[in-house]
């Protein structure tokens, strides 16, 4: 299984950018999906979920700003980022919960990161 996100790069404060993330391989269902992001020096930290019933969770400090919306014909997650401020950014990480057979529980998977810069 691998998770490959796209759509990072350098903005102004008050911008837009939008991220993707498509799961591909040996997948039997995707559970969740969505993103975490870890800026220098910090832990990482989640930004947004969204369930396979569609149930989405934000960050506190994204909430209203950020948009997570699922295609799960295509197995992908995006993240619509709007009004960023220089303290989002981060390595943005792709995250997935899901199983790869029915008679295996489903377990968490990890894209390579894709850095968003925001300058004030």
């Amino acid at each position: 299984v691998q998770l490959q996100a796209s759509g990072g790069g350098l903005v102004q404060a008050g911008r837009s950018l939008r991220l993707s993330c498509v799961a591909s391989g040996n997948i039997f269902e995707i559970n969740a999906m969505g993103w975490y992001r870890q800026a220098p020096g910090r832990e990482r930290e989640l930004v947004a979920l969204i369930s396979n019933t569609d149930d989405k969770t934000y960050k506190d400090s994204v909430e209203g700003r950020f948009t997570s919306s699922r295609d799960n014909a295509k197995n992908t997650v995006y993240l619509r980022m709007d009004s960023l401020k220089s303290e989002d950014t981060a390595v943005y990480y792709c995250y997935a919960l899901l199983q790869v057979s029915n008679r295996l529980p489903a377990r968490s998977y990890w894209g390579q990161g894709t850095l968003v810069t925001v300058s004030s």
